[in-house]
């Protein structure tokens, strides 16, 4: 809810102008009434209409303001007239008026012009800008006669106390994590520009390979497509890029020149995505940075977590080299004492903690002991078999005759169960408490329909509820089921045990892969770093500070256990505080990202909308993946990606859904 003076925001039609401000009608939205901590809104305008919270808002410098960023910003394709044009006339004709030299016949040529826009624009860009325009001029029609009539400037045309700040979005990038400019990736594999489309990815995203491969995709959920047929394949388009730079043998495609050194030097403990991320940032902005792993290995729980058949370690090896190529000095088989992280206050001028969460938690069930023969924590047990696939360190796992219980609903679950497949287990068995549409929308329908093409057995609506051993040896498990029943009060629904429904089945191993908790041993106890209730680092969700000047944590050890994209987008941001931080000692937020979080809020896409414009029934992409029974005995990597002419079909079927924003503040 915000408060507002007037508001046609999603077809809102509110009107307090007259009205005393106690008696304002508020916004059934979120919409931003307060820029940042030193600054109040005065108007929001955008492409689905605009919010003045301010009575003395100049109306017609606003609507010059924002057709003026459709320039700024040059987004428009240049494939249509009435994009390519029409946004110029606009500006040309709005400034006009608000400078008093507009005519009568200028307000006819605007609505010409926007409804021409609106109409006929192949983008959303084109199709939009006109829409909060055409308000303004319908609802304050005498402010701009006003002008006309009196050949004067409109009333803060000169005014320097406002300040216009505009952002470019789309669904898809408000709803990812780290905000890749996902059309505009998508635009440079339509045109083969695959150098263009990696850079565009690593502006926010440096582990392109990474997050084409393994990502959960949640801009796929809020993709305008999906209310035309089905969203666009955003991931593996993601891919494309990234596999033309390493098949190709080419250099790096870094989103701009790495700057000169500053002089500056921050420590990152943990290699992993968010580390990885943050190095990458602060290196282009040539800031010397120090990456401290335990492991023997680069990379994380991507590296010793995601299976080989998933994430190909040649393949990830290219996105931790594109950090490398910057400079970026790596330490591996360190693990960061609390003594160091004293030491790295001296000798750095920022620390950013980024250690993820490496320990098992448990199932919570009667007899659970972690000196059992058979119970095998889910980090341990993928960091065994991905160490030795992928780099030959250890023991190979075989899990010949074996049956398997792994108790989860997540990514790493479905990791454990399918490399059991792999490693020859006799039976592989997961055990969740929710159902198959809420496992799915953990992880991925393709990732959970290949498990059980494999030959994995869910158990839905089920927890176990003893380990039973013989001398310390597990042999079987209690298992007890639940069914969902209905909160008369219209709450979630609960999971109530099914009495008399429990069984018993012989088992070899329990694997919790329940959740993982952090292992924060290296925080000095007298820094007193505040913690969340669930054992993580806690900062401000902002500039990604602890309760420790100077002292950043982003990724599992600052959240718990997240998505890879998560991660990324919380370095990201993370890096580009430090960066400032490093220089003035100050926290701030650049204002792309003070609206970043603005749009999050308001929430881009909507669901209810009804497209058209568009060919409907288009089918989606799918790449060819490897057979069932090849790929149960192997970690060839399942997915083969798209063809050159699958990837072309599927970037068509993008509907560049670029949408400008601004603030008057």
């Amino acid at each position: 809810m915000a408060k507002v003076y007037f508001s046609t925001w999603r077809g809102e039609s509110i009107n307090n102008i007259d009205k005393a401000s106690d008696q304002w009608e508020e916004s059934a939205y979120k919409l931003p009434e307060t820029y940042n901590a030193q600054s109040d809104s005065k108007a929001f305008i955008g492409w689905d209409g605009v919010a003045l919270f301010d009575a003395d808002v100049d109306v017609i410098r606003l609507a010059s303001e924002y057709a003026a960023q459709y320039q700024i910003y040059s987004e428009a394709c240049g494939r249509c007239a009435p994009g390519r044009w029409g946004g110029r006339i606009l500006y040309d004709m709005l400034d006009k008026i608000a400078r008093g030299e507009g005519a009568m016949s200028d307000l006819d040529h605007i609505k010409e012009i926007a409804k021409s826009m609106s109409l006929t624009s192949k983008c959303e860009i084109g199709k939009t800008v006109p829409t909060p325009i055409i308000d303004l001029i319908e609802h304050f029609e005498a402010d701009f006669l006003e002008c006309i009539n009196k050949q004067q400037q409109s009333k803060h045309y000169t005014s320097e106390d406002t300040t216009y700040t505009a952002k470019i979005t789309a669904p898809c990038t408000d709803a990812c994590p780290a905000h890749v400019d996902i059309p505009a990736y998508i635009e440079g594999v339509r045109d083969l520009k695959l150098d263009e489309s990696l850079a565009a990815t690593r502006q926010t995203m440096p582990l392109a390979h990474v997050c084409g491969r393994v990502c959960p995709h949640p801009c796929e959920d809020e993709c305008r497509r999906t209310n035309l047929d089905s969203p666009i394949s955003i991931m593996e388009l993601k891919r494309v890029g990234a596999d033309y730079e390493t098949d190709h043998g080419l250099g790096f495609f870094h989103p701009h020149k790495q700057k000169k050194p500053t002089g500056k030097k921050v420590a990152i403990i943990g290699g992993g995505p968010a580390g990885l991320t943050t190095a990458y940032y602060l290196a282009l902005d040539g800031i010397e940075c120090d990456v401290y792993e335990e492991l023997p290995v680069l990379g994380g729980e991507v590296a010793v977590g995601v299976p080989e058949y998933r994430m190909p370690i040649d393949k990830y090896n290219q996105d931790i080299e594109s950090v490398r190529d910057l400079g970026v000095n790596f330490i591996m088989n360190t693990k960061v004492s609390a003594d160091m992280m004293r030491q790295f206050e001296t000798d750095y001028d920022a620390t950013m903690i980024a250690s993820g969460t490496r320990l098992s938690k448990k199932v919570r069930c009667a007899n659970e002991r972690p000196e059992i023969e058979g119970y095998w924590g889910a980090i341990e047990m993928l960091d065994q078999v991905n160490l030795f696939d992928k780099y030959g360190i250890g023991e190979s796992v075989d899990l010949t005759g074996k049956t398997i219980v792994c108790v989860g609903g997540g990514f790493t679950s479905m990791d454990v169960v399918r490399c059991s497949i792999r490693a020859n287990a006799k039976k592989v068995i997961m055990i969740y408490r929710r159902d198959e549409k809420t496992i799915i929308r953990n992880t991925t329908y393709e990732e959970y329909h290949e498990a059980v093409e494999e030959g994995v057995e869910f158990i839905f609506h089920s927890a176990v509820n003893e380990m039973k051993d013989e001398k310390d040896v597990l042999k079987s498990l209690i298992i007890d089921k639940f069914e969902l029943v209905p909160d008369p009060d219209g709450g979630r629904a609960q999971l109530v045990k099914i009495e008399g429904a429990s069984f018993e089945i012989d088992v070899d191993f329990l694997i919790p892969a329940v959740s993982q908790s952090a292992e924060l041993s290296h925080l000095p106890e007298e820094w007193e770093l505040d913690m969340t209730s669930w054992g993580t680092i806690k900062t401000d969700g902002k500039h990604y500070v602890t309760s420790r000047d100077g002292i950043f944590a982003s990724g599992d050890c600052e959240y718990g256990p997240m998505t890879i994209v998560n991660a990324v987008g919380q370095a990201k941001r993370g890096a580009s505080v430090i960066s400032r931080y490093v220089q003035d000692g100050k926290l701030s937020l650049t204002d792309d990202e003070i609206m970043e979080d603005h749009l999050r809020k308001m929430r881009v896409y909507d669901k209810k909308e009804t497209v058209t414009g568009w060919m409907k029934g288009v089918e989606r992409q799918k790449s060819e993946v490897l057979g069932v029974e090849e790929r149960k005995t192997n970690n060839k990597e399942v997915n083969f990606g798209f063809t050159q002419e699958q990837a072309i079909a599927e970037s068509e079927r993008c509907m560049r859904c670029y949408y400008i924003a601004m603030v008057a503040h």
